[in-house]
């Protein structure tokens, strides 16, 4: 009756508008709306974790205020003040709900993806163990492969169907940032950079980081984004430790800079090799973080930043000596910063870099994340 109609419309609308508020885009309005890729799974470190280090004893964990103080559920455990890289990625993929992290993904939620990064994590094993328990990339790999096990009994058994199933999915992997930070550059803490030069190091990493890739395309990956990592040299807390100390340019630690690119150059050769039938079906993206982030802080005026040297939230010079406290109060407008904190952007700032990847080359090679969700 026309009672229980209003009553039904006004409830639709109590619904959207609660959804509009979270972020969400109401299911209700757009019953044919549906994600570009199945499912999207995420590995790598605190600059897309979203909470599976919540639970662990560990100093990298972001689970408590003002992290997430911009976030419409709160604090999550994300390491920034809102939406990290891939909580914009999977909205512009067009995901109604952000990918869960691993450690509460239950049942057949699973099918939609899944997110295993875990801040301090690394290529290599013992990376981030300065800062406590982590989740490395092999551990990540592992995690994956158990999850596609359990995702075969929703297939009923048929392994090529799961196949066709995942071969439509994103996989995203963004690592090597800790395996300097925490690692190389940690000389009273680890011994690589006595074991190893600069291109030593960056060829073992990439001979390593080949194996983890490898084991996702064996367990389903096909549509696969690797990134580089970012100019590590220039955030908050590299520019506290070396502004105006062995330092020629007075800002950025040149020495980290110079390493990092070595690491990136080889993962593009590396994403050629696997293009060209390495990897049998695959296709590889090489996200060029590096240079992204270093014209996101050039330019940075352009995109509304006032701030691209310091964090919004922190301690000491910079606001990078020591990262975002407990309660800290952080800068008002976070929307002027480049860096949330000592060391991870803004949600301002993660939305541009992922708006530039998607529909753009950019950054991205030898195709943009759009053309790799079409094929």
């Amino acid at each position: 009756n026309k009672f229980n109609l209003m009553g039904l419309l006004r409830f639709i609308l109590l619904v959207s508008f609660g959804l509009a508020l979270f972020g969400l885009k109401p299911v209700v309005s757009q019953p044919l709306q549906q994600s570009q890729v199945p499912c999207l799974f995420i590995f790598g470190d605190s600059l897309v974790d979203n909470g599976n280090n919540n639970r662990l004893l560990s100093l990298a964990r972001a689970n408590y205020r003002p992290y997430g103080i911009d976030f419409p559920q709160g604090t999550t455990g994300r390491f920034t003040n809102g939406r990290t890289y891939v909580d914009a990625l999977a909205q512009i993929l067009g995901f109604r709900t952000y990918i869960p992290p691993y450690s509460r993904v239950r049942g057949q939620a699973v099918l939609r993806g899944a997110n295993f990064a875990s801040g301090a994590a690394g290529i290599r094993d013992e990376t981030g163990d300065n800062l406590g328990a982590h989740t490395s990339m092999n551990q990540q790999v592992q995690l994956y492969t158990s999850a596609v096990q359990q995702m075969l009994q929703y297939f009923r058994g048929d392994t090529n169907e799961l196949q066709r199933y995942l071969s439509r999915c994103i996989f995203y992997s963004g690592m090597g940032s800790n395996d300097y930070l925490n690692n190389y550059f940690m000389p009273d803490f680890y011994s690589t950079s006595m074991d190893y030069n600069d291109k030593s190091y960056a060829d073992s990493l990439i001979k390593n980081y080949t194996q983890q890739l490898t084991r996702l395309y064996q367990f389903g990956a096909r549509k696969v984004i690797v990134t580089a990592i970012g100019q590590i040299g220039c955030i908050p807390y590299e520019l506290a430790r070396y502004n105006n100390r062995n330092n020629s340019t007075g800002r950025c630690n040149d020495k980290i800079n110079n390493a990092i690119v070595l690491f990136n150059s080889q993962l593009k050769k590396l994403v050629d090799r696997l293009n060209k039938g390495q990897l049998q079906g695959a296709k590889f993206v090489f996200l060029d973080s590096y240079k992204s982030t270093s014209d996101l802080a050039a330019n940075g005026a352009a995109y509304g930043f006032e701030v691209v040297d310091k964090g919004c939230c922190g301690v000491g010079r910079n606001n990078g000596q020591i990262t975002c406290l407990p309660l800290q109060q952080p800068c008002s407008d976070r929307t002027k910063y480049l860096f949330w904190d000592a060391f991870h952007p803004t949600e301002t700032a993660n939305i541009l870099l992922a708006k530039s990847n998607f529909n753009s080359r950019a950054y991205a090679y030898p195709i943009n994340i759009q053309e790799l969700a079409n094929l």
